[in-house]
């Protein structure tokens, strides 16, 4: 794919077996070139970032310290494309499932425990750890040395990330993530969605997660829910709104974001139109 409106003021990967396997990239707004990342999922370590947004929903933002795990280098890079304004420093690792089956000789990672439902978070930012930052210090060497660096090497690389994101000590939904690119196990269209009614997910994105091209999700969805997408996943998160209302004290701006919902307005105007009234005058009626 393509990004716009940034400056690459370096950028360098090492291959293996012409496929990248670790990307470095130096960019800054505003002048147009190209970046061109796979799309295999993929783990970005911000060497350097001034906290600008990425994305709204999830939240996700260009921080230093923090990690970013994504089933799909494309979502990452319209992340970058469409929202980051400023400058950033990643390096980032490109899970190829052809390189990742040679790594492991076929077999599964020793942590590695096979998923019981669809995982429903596609991209997950997080802090680094002391393991993480090491591991990506060891990276900034490898790109120094370049020419000593064996396919061996790479392989162990790119083991040993695997390893590290598996542990107990991460995040689940990280450890979904990294569980389902050595999963063989399929899971149903209506499996998947409803995996995904609650989570802030574009349906966009949902189809990419079925496999489907957007006009065969579409179509699918509506052969099996008998409505469109849109309306479908709307009515459930308004209903999920009105739960949360309810029996939570979480504030409705949150709730709104939790659920995918672009803003407060937003939320509110299709709140009011299904319900008659605004979250706020829901809430306070409840407690009458």
């Amino acid at each position: 794919m393509h990004i716009f409106g940034f400056m690459i003021k370096q950028k360098d990967q090492i291959l293996l077996h012409g496929v990248p396997v670790f990307t470095k990239i130096e960019l800054e707004t505003p002048v147009n070139e190209d970046l061109a990342l796979p799309s295999d999922a993929c783990y970005l370590h911000i060497n350097e970032g001034d906290g600008h947004e990425m994305a709204k929903v999830p939240k996700v933002v260009a921080l230093k310290g923090t990690t970013i795990l994504s089933t799909c280098g494309i979502t990452v890079g319209y992340m970058i494309s469409e929202n980051l304004r400023g400058a950033v420093d990643t390096t980032i690792v490109h899970f190829n499932i052809d390189v990742l089956k040679e790594c492991f000789e076929g077999e599964r990672p020793k942590l590695w425990e096979e998923l019981n439902s669809p995982i429903n978070e596609y991209v997950v930012q997080s802090a680094t750890n002391y393991l993480i930052d090491a591991y990506f210090t060891g990276l900034e060497h490898l790109f120094s040395n370049k020419q000593a660096v064996s396919n061996s090497l790479l392989m162990l690389k790119l083991k040993e990330i695997i390893h590290l994101l598996l542990q107990s000590e991460n995040p689940e939904p990280v450890k979904n993530i990294i569980k389902s690119l050595f999963s063989e196990k399929t899971f149903s269209f209506k499996e998947v969605v409803d995996a995904h009614l609650y989570k802030p997910i574009s349906i966009e994105n949902l189809s990419r997660l079925t496999g489907d091209s957007l006009s065969t999700f579409k179509r699918k969805f509506k052969e099996i829910y008998h409505v469109s997408p849109g309306q479908y996943i709307l009515q459930k998160r308004l209903d999920k709104v009105a739960e949360l209302l309810r029996i939570s004290d979480d504030p409705v701006s949150q709730i709104g974001y939790d659920l995918g919902f672009e803003s407060p307005e937003h939320l509110s105007r299709v709140f009011k139109k299904q319900f008659g009234i605004t979250p706020s005058s829901y809430r306070a009626k409840q407690t009458v």
